[in-house]
């Protein structure tokens, strides 16, 4: 006997109550279905925000799979937290209706004259904060800075200019100074349609940019295997599906009133800030978590590691993480900026990227992290290990061998008629074969010509080389205490007698 189908998400529970409309969101995209929509859902929940949320999709016109669900969908959450394996699923409800830009364009502009909303979040891509000169009057405009301009323009018509109907908004893209971007953009759209000074008046007293911070993995619907199984647990098939870490921070530039809007922030604190300057969660988001990667990446995979799961379990990749993170870059965050609580707020963070990188239900590739690899450690590290050359008098150990990794990673043995630079290395199990994609491949390629096998001298003088390039560092890393001799010594190590040799060292 067949079994019967298990039902779809919207036939389970009971109907959700409707809410007044107060977030217009510019984006389908599993982030803010598994961070923003999911935050407000919880605060939904807790009678602490009862507002429901409106998605315009972009591209496309097809809603459908939503309206299927009567937009509601489930945020799958798995991971390791407090280092523990966690699993937990929660059905959002906070969705109210999707529409299709493309057709559904005066639904968008008509949302612009209600007085209930008093949000706007996006996530459209980095490329789309860029100013487009173009016409708002189109149906709908192409660009987002131009959507959204034609939005704030038909509000301002309705409102008059009044204070009551201004705006919070908050880009999620992942771009530093992401708000002042898009009020950069927002303005000179209305500079180029001629809006007139009456509507750049509101917007630049009523409507506030917010810059954010966004810092969640989210995956989106699993493979057929993880979501069989989910269907299963829950009772229902749900083809929005989104799975994503335990882990989540949103970070907002605002004042009193910008609080006072978002005030779904308070089902979370800790996790969801709301301060009028967030530069100390970017640093130290750029420097633990970002910088971590860069460090590790190479020196795991030339240790014949795949993912990032895999190299926390690796009896001496696990252990030079975790103290990498916490003994080597967490003094180096400058913690002026948050107060009493910073030096905590850093260690806590430390240990929480620990618990994200031991996920094992993220398949976060190593090569897919080595892209670009020498402009990352320019950004992210170069100016950690100067910080800690100045306060301490030299270089941790650590990072010396992770950079001494990264110049082997970067050796490659030929280039393809496609123009792509290959590197190889033996590795436990046999040889390594991987694909170098860098802006600087040739560079290094050409670099590595200068070293002959079995000589010192020669990695010595590639080694002072490279360091000694102000064009690629932006300073001469020869100048750091020590470091030279430091990442000589490893590199030589690892030509000789093999990179598990070198890590044995520190």
């Amino acid at each position: 006997m067949n079994q019967s189908p298990s039902p779809v998400i919207s036939a389970i529970g009971t109907p959700t109550a409707a809410l007044p409309e107060r977030v217009l969101q510019f984006g389908t995209g599993v982030l803010l279905r598994g961070l923003v929509d999911f935050l407000i859902d919880k605060a939904n929940k807790q009678n602490t925000f009862n507002g429901s949320v409106v998605v315009v999709k972009s591209t496309g016109n097809d809603v459908s799979e939503f309206a299927q669900q009567e937009n509601r969908y489930s945020v799958w959450v798995r991971g390791v937290q407090n280092g523990e394996t966690i699993e937990e699923q929660t059905v959002v409800t906070a969705i109210s209706r999707v529409l299709a830009a493309q057709t559904q364009w005066d639904d968008v502009l008509a949302l612009a004259r209600k007085p209930s909303l008093q949000v706007v979040v996006s996530n459209t891509t980095e490329v789309g904060l860029q100013y487009v000169e173009e016409s708002i009057f189109q149906s709908p405009p192409k660009s987002f800075p131009a959507k959204l301009t034609a939005f704030l323009y038909e509000r301002f018509k309705g409102a008059g200019g009044s204070r009551k109907m201004g705006l919070v908004v908050v880009p999620t893209e992942l771009l530093p100074d992401n708000g002042l971007r898009l009020r950069d953009a927002v303005e000179r759209t209305a500079q180029h349609n001629e809006l007139g000074k009456l509507f750049m008046k509101w917007l630049k007293f009523h409507v506030r940019f917010c810059n954010s911070l966004v810092d969640r993995i989210v995956t989106g619907k699993p493979d057929e295997e993880a979501t069989a199984r989910f269907e299963q647990q829950a009772g229902y098939t749900d083809s929005l599906l989104t799975a994503t870490e335990p882990y989540y921070f949103w970070a907002i530039e605002g004042d009193d009133r910008v609080r006072k809007v978002l005030s779904f922030a308070d089902v979370s604190p800790t996790h969801l800030v709301i301060d009028e300057d967030i530069s100390f969660y970017r640093e130290r988001k750029l420097r633990l978590l970002n910088g971590t990667h860069t460090f590790m990446t190479p020196l795991s995979y030339l240790l014949g590691n795949v993912t990032v799961d895999e190299s926390m379990k690796h009896p001496l990749m696990g252990p030079l993480v975790a103290r990498l993170m916490l003994e080597d870059i967490a003094p180096s965050v400058p913690t002026d900026l948050a107060g009493d609580d910073g030096e905590a707020a850093v260690n806590q963070f430390a240990q929480e990227v620990i618990d994200r990188f031991k996920n094992p239900f993220n398949e976060h590739f190593l090569l897919n992290i080595t892209l670009q690899q020498s402009a990352k450690m320019q950004v992210r590290n170069v100016p950690t290990m100067q910080r800690l050359a100045a306060s301490t008098g030299a270089v941790p150990a650590r990072m010396a061998l992770c950079f001494a990794a990264f110049l082997l990673f970067m050796r490659a043995s030929r280039q393809t008629d496609e123009g792509e630079f290959v590197g190889e290395i033996l590795v436990p199990g046999g040889e390594l074969v991987y694909p170098i994609r860098d802006a600087q491949a040739a560079y290094f390629y050409d670099k590595w010509q200068t070293v002959k096998a079995g000589d010192s001298e020669s990695v010595t003088t590639f080694v002072q080389a490279v360091l000694a390039d102000k064009a690629l560092w932006q300073t001469d890393l020869t100048a750091l205490p020590g470091f030279t001799e430091q990442v000589t010594t490893y590199l030589n190590t690892m030509l000789t007698n093999g990179v598990e040799a070198a890590v044995n060292m520190v």
